[in-house]
């Protein structure tokens, strides 16, 4: 039996698959065993394989490296991840955390740190890089928003006027004003510009 870490890579450009599947194969204790593009292919992938690892890419059409994670995890509660993305917004960041990843990469990350993090993956540990790992505290140290709060946040974020989010949550002015107070607070924002500005950049708020 092959005593090589065996992974899985799943991005859904076909390019970033074939660089990091040469660069990976051209180590002596690297295996890379699949590939997917997707959610679906992903879990079949894996099914079959069982890797060791799995390099997923956070931002993938239909169902995103997240939820796929989720998904095998529920089966396979030991299945290691980690999650690559160019993107650094703190919610990315802390849903992955959530589903299990035991790193989180910038899709920058040079080959060495790369390498390493596999590695310490493989031996049960976490990889975090600094400015991820800041990022990773400072949404540890937020306030969860309510659902009724991230429905507000949601309109805010697309423009509406108190007025117009009253109408379509169904509820009175002075409520939505209650709830954006209480939203501005955690997010620790004081207007609705900067909680726009905050939801995104956070990643709290995805645009379309």
């Amino acid at each position: 039996m092959s005593d090589k870490i065996r992974i899985l890579i799943v991005d859904d450009h076909f390019f970033v698959r074939m660089g990091l599947r040469d660069s990976l194969n051209d180590e002596e204790d690297l295996e890379v065993v699949a590939e997917a593009s997707n959610h679906d292919e992903a879990l079949a992938a894996f099914e079959k394989e069982r890797p060791d690892i799995v390099l997923m890419d956070l931002k993938m059409p239909g169902k995103d490296g997240v939820e796929t994670a989720e998904t095998i995890r529920e089966k396979h509660a030991s299945a290691k991840f980690i999650m690559l993305s160019v993107e650094e917004a703190e919610d990315d960041i802390h849903r992955a955390v959530q589903a299990g990843a035991s790193a989180y990469l910038p899709k920058s990350i040079d080959r060495e740190e790369l390498l390493e993090a596999i590695h310490g993956v493989h031996h049960g540990e976490t990889y975090f890089p600094a400015q991820i790992a800041q990022r990773l505290a400072a949404r540890a140290e937020r306030p969860e928003l309510t659902d009724r709060e991230m429905q507000v946040l949601e309109l805010i974020v697309q423009g509406h006027s108190n007025k117009e989010a009253a109408a379509k949550l169904g509820v009175t002015e002075p409520t939505i004003k209650q709830h954006a107070g209480h939203l501005f607070k955690k997010l620790n924002v004081l207007d609705r510009t900067q909680a726009v500005t905050a939801a995104i950049q956070r990643g709290i708020v995805k645009l379309d």
